[in-house]
């Protein structure tokens, strides 16, 4: 399967050091250039991302033609956008966006949409991983990664670490 990724699931894998899950787990990773450029920026302005460099698997392209209901939408960033774009564009079906508002604008438009946590969790179901949980309170406290509590609940009992 091909993906087409937003800034934010790159940047906390390349923070946790587990980019390598992306290539494992999909056939081809495409990102447009904006996302490159706020992971960057990120990686020089933001301590909690100092050094981080943006891996040199993910194929940068970007979208010739943004839809205008994307281009209006004061939500979307312009990661989000360009990279919604280069899914419709390309027909990639497949989405990885953390953000509510992208992924919601994702779903909206019929693509399938996945993030940092749906990596993690395909990465501990394929034994790549041996753990989630301790993955997750490091995103937490190092990386400043919100949850709902929830949520962690639910996908730390997908993983078969929770009850």
């Amino acid at each position: 399967m091909i993906v087409v990724t937003d800034t934010s699931v790159i940047l906390n894998l390349c923070w946790l050091q587990l980019e390598s899950l992306l290539p494992a787990i999909f056939r081809g990773i495409l990102s447009p250039e904006q996302v490159k450029r706020e992971f960057e920026r990120k990686a020089k302005t933001d301590p909690r991302f100092s050094g981080l460099q943006f891996p040199a698997f993910i194929a940068v392209e970007d979208p010739t033609i943004i839809p205008a209901d994307l281009a209006d939408n004061a939500d979307l960033d312009l990661g989000e956008i360009a990279a919604i774009a280069l899914a419709l564009e390309r027909g990639i079906a497949d989405v990885l966006i953390d953000e509510s508002y992208g992924r919601a604008a994702a779903l909206a438009h019929g693509l399938h949409v996945s993030g940092l946590l749906g990596v993690l969790l395909e990465g501990k179901r394929r034994s790549l991983i041996p753990q989630l949980s301790p993955l997750l309170d490091r995103l937490s406290t190092g990386a400043r990664f919100w949850m709902h509590p929830r949520l962690r609940e639910h996908v730390l009992r997908l993983a078969g670490e929770a009850p």
